[in-house]
Order: structure tokens, then C-alpha cells, then sequence
């Protein structure tokens, strides 16, 4: 839900009094037009207070608490669950794993090869798998009766790999696991403005067995599968609209 422009202005004015709007565009790299757009409808965009504070030392959660909107981000975090630091980690990213712990069993030697470095938070179905890693079986139909969002539109947002901020808070407290999990997954903050440990996505992994990164590897594979089958369908229908035109 976009922040009111007052409160916006008020929060603005607290920690950068003397500076102009000019100012903190530059600063923060918030398009003057998009600022000013934003101003005029009376309503500021999440992501245009995260540019601000992180231009200004803040953190963006911290800043974000201080609108009614998110006071209860305000506080200490709750950490992410296994599963949760799981789901952020990228299908590519669990493939080198298993190939390297393939190899690493393969060896003569018993020294264990270092870990690839994972790649940053969000990846390319990282929404999508934070809700799956969540899901008790109710929790959509939970999220979309707090928040009056129709199923289908809820599932089009996970699909395209996005949830608003909104959601992602309404998600992560319908499913009573920490407030930030879904900031992290939709790219609005980081793994360490969300708190959480350095290196935790790489300890959750390391923590899988064998056997547990092998099944959860496949699951994903098979979801990119369908999804590529998808978009080939989706090509060579435009491919034949076309043809037909012309």
C-alpha cells in the first residue's frame, strides 16, 4: 500500500531537513518526474522510501517502521526459517550443489571442495518459492481472505514472480513466520537489512541432506521445465498469429 505523501514529507523533512528535492533525487537517484508524480497523487511508492534511506545511511526497514503503514516491521526481526533461506536460493545455484557434493563423494581425497558462492537474493522464481516454503495448504486461501484479493490475481502476482509489499507482509503474517521474509524475496530489501545472519542461505543449504538437496533440485527443475514448455507454446501461438496476418 503506497505511503501517504504527508507522512512521506513529515519522515522526509526528519532526516534531511536543509536538503531541497533536487537534493535528494540526485542523492538517491529517484527520478525528480517520479517523485513528483508521486507527491501530486498524494501517495509515495515503498520502493521510492528504500532509495531514500539507503542513500542516507538508513535502513530501509527501519525506515519503513515508521509509517502506520509497516509499524510492525519496527523492532527487532524475526529470523527466517530454514526453509524460507532455502526457497532464496537459485535453481542454478542448487544444481552446482549437488554437482559439487557428486563430485566431492566421487574423490579420493578428503578434503571438501569450497562451496560455489550463491548468487544475491531475489532470483528469478524466488517469490513463488518463499510462498511454497510457507504454505501449510491454507495459506493462500488465508491471505486472500484478510486481504480481499482474489485467488486467481494472488497466484498471476506469484507466477510473474512478484508480490506488492502489502501482500508480502500480509503473506509472511498469515503464514506467523517473520515480516521480512517477503521483502527479501520481492528484491524490496536485502538479506541484511532484513537482519538476516551473513551467510545464512549458505548454512541452510549446507544443512540439507543429500538426499533433501536432490529432491528439492528435481522439484525445481520440473517447475522450469513446464514453465519454458509454457513459454515455447506462447511463442509459436504469436508465431502463427503473425503468420496468418501476414
Amino acid at each position: 500500500m503506497p505511503l501517504p505523501a504527508k507522512a512521506f514529507q513529515r519522515w522526509l523533512h526528519g532526516i534531511a531537513p536543509q536538503a531541497s528535492t533536487a537534493d535528494i533525487c540526485r542523492i538517491s537517484g529517484v527520478k525528480r518526474t517520479t517523485l513528483a508524480q508521486q507527491l501530486v497523487r498524494g501517495k509515495v511508492s515503498e520502493s521510492t522510501v528504500v532509495s531514500i534511506s539507503r542513500a542516507f545511511n538508513i535502513n530501509p526497514v527501519a525506515a519503513l517502521a515508521t509509517f502506520d503503514n509497516y509499524s510492525e516491521l519496527a523492532g527487532s526481526p524475526a529470523l527466517p526459517t530454514a526453509a524460507e533461506l532455502v526457497s532464496q536460493i537459485a535453481t542454478m545455484d542448487l544444481l552446482k550443489a549437488v554437482i559439487s557434493r557428486s563430485a566431492a563423494a566421487g574423490s579420493e581425497t578428503d578434503r571438501t571442495p569450497p562451496a560455489p558462492p550463491l548468487t544475491p537474493a531475489p532470483h528469478a522464481t524466488s517469490v513463488k518459492n518463499w510462498v511454497d516454503a510457507i504454505d501449510d495448504g491454507e495459506l493462500r486461501h488465508r491471505v486472500s481472505s484478510s486481504t480481499g484479493i482474489a485467488p486467481q490475481n494472488y497466484s498471476a502476482q506469484l507466477t510473474a514472480n512478484r508480490l506488492t509489499p502489502e501482500l508480502a507482509l500480509a503473506t509472511s503474517r498469515a503464514a506467523d513466520v517473520g515480516l521480512t521474509g517477503g521483502l527479501v524475496a520481492t528484491g524490496m530489501i536485502t538479506e541484511s537489512e532484513a537482519g538476516w545472519p551473513p551467510g545464512a542461505r549458505q548454512a541452510a543449504l549446507d544443512a540439507m541432506s543429500d538426499g533433501e538437496l536432490a529432491a528439492l533440485a528435481g522439484e525445481r527443475l520440473q517447475a522450469l521445465g513446464k514453465t519454458l514448455k509454457r513459454q515455447e507454446q506462447d511463442h509459436e501461438q504469436t508465431k502463427t498469429i503473425w503468420e496468418n496476418l501476414g
